[in-house]
């Protein structure tokens, strides 16, 4: 259960302290109060990462070096500075190098963002990008597997922009990408199918129709051995001037009653889908985890039709903590709010 939560020169605040109610809050304000930045901050301290973000130094506020974020907890307090390039965590007062260490101590946490809409019917990075929030969280390994793969990436497609790249050195780094990518593609499926009963219970329970049968399948972009298949495309490599193979190019194919839900869903059942996937995170989380995650809602209601808002609301996990951000209340049609509603205008809470 989150207590307090502080936080310094993080993207549009200076300072802010703010004793966390209970259950949570509904963050009421306009466009650019910094709703969205309140929970991201909260994310960041939890996780190490941010969903809207790769980047962790954009995050600073305009004009300074540094961000700090801390949190009390029940069982913690947690602090995360990010300076000059360097991440430093904290807990309960001491220094923590490892990051598994650090977040394995941390309730997990589910974000259900408006760009989440888009995960059925968007770029397969959307899909990359829900993998990997949600595996960081699942699995010790997975982040650590995860940065390593993507430390290897960097090096080998800035040397494949390179004009003469030494292809000995190219080797070297494809032998590094296919021992970390093959563990990552391994969790990665592994973890897709633990996810597909969750985001099909979901499924059924938002639309309704039990007959529909959803199934989510991991798409390689290359097979195992991941090796022979980097290797295999080293002459489309240099012409692209980027890695063209490897999990940084797979996806997650989604189907409902055998058809690509992309391509053959409505509107409406894609919307179902992106939804039960948003969910299915907190849901898997509280399974493999045993604790009840933080559930970030980022100004999404105002974006789903009666029928959806009204799952979503009545599938918010009773025992875990709820933040939800939105620009008005008129969703709620004259409903009592489900969170005391907390409002933010310029960055301060009023």
């Amino acid at each position: 259960m989150l207590q307090a939560l502080r936080v310094r020169d993080f993207r549009c605040y200076g300072q802010l302290d703010w004793d966390i109610p209970e259950r949570g809050a509904l963050l009421l304000g306009d466009n650019a109060q910094g709703k969205t930045s309140l929970i991201e901050a909260i994310c960041v301290c939890l996780t190490l990462h941010s969903p809207r973000t790769g980047r962790l130094s954009r995050l600073v506020r305009h004009g300074c070096v540094q961000f700090g974020v801390s949190m009390d907890t029940q069982r913690d307090r947690r602090r995360v500075v990010w300076q000059e390039h360097r991440l430093e965590m904290q807990v309960d007062g001491n220094e923590v190098r490892d990051y598994a260490q650090y977040l394995n101590a941390a309730p997990p946490v589910a974000w259900l963002g408006n760009r989440d809409l888009g995960l059925v019917s968007g770029a397969a990075e959307l899909r990359r990008d829900y993998l990997d929030f949600l595996g960081t969280q699942w699995h010790p390994e997975y982040r650590e597997e995860l940065l390593n793969y993507k430390r290897a990436l960097k090096s080998r497609n800035l040397l494949l922009r390179h004009a003469k790249p030494d292809i000995r050195t190219l080797r070297s780094y494809a032998e590094v990408l296919a021992r970390h990518g093959e563990r990552l593609m391994v969790l990665r499926e592994e973890l897709v199918r633990l996810l597909e009963p969750h985001v099909a219970d979901y499924h059924v329970r938002i639309s309704g129709h039990s007959r529909e049968l959803v199934s989510l399948h991991y798409d390689f972009s290359a097979r195992p051995p991941l090796l022979q298949g980097i290797v295999q495309a080293l002459g489309a490599d240099l012409r692209a001037g980027f890695t063209t193979v490897g999990p940084h190019r797979d996806d997650v194919q989604l189907s409902i009653d055998g058809k690509p839900a992309a391509a053959y869903a409505s509107e409406g059942q894609q919307r179902t889908l992106a939804v039960a996937l948003m969910l299915a995170q907190a849901s898997l989380l509280q399974t493999e985890t045993g604790c009840a995650p933080v559930l970030l809602i980022d100004d999404i209601f105002g974006e789903l039709d009666p029928q959806r808002r009204k799952a979503l609301l009545e599938a918010l996990p009773p025992d875990g903590q709820v933040f939800i951000t939105t620009t008005h209340l008129n969703w709620l049609e004259g409903n009592r709010p489900p969170l005391q509603v907390q409002k933010i205008h310029q960055a301060a809470l009023v």
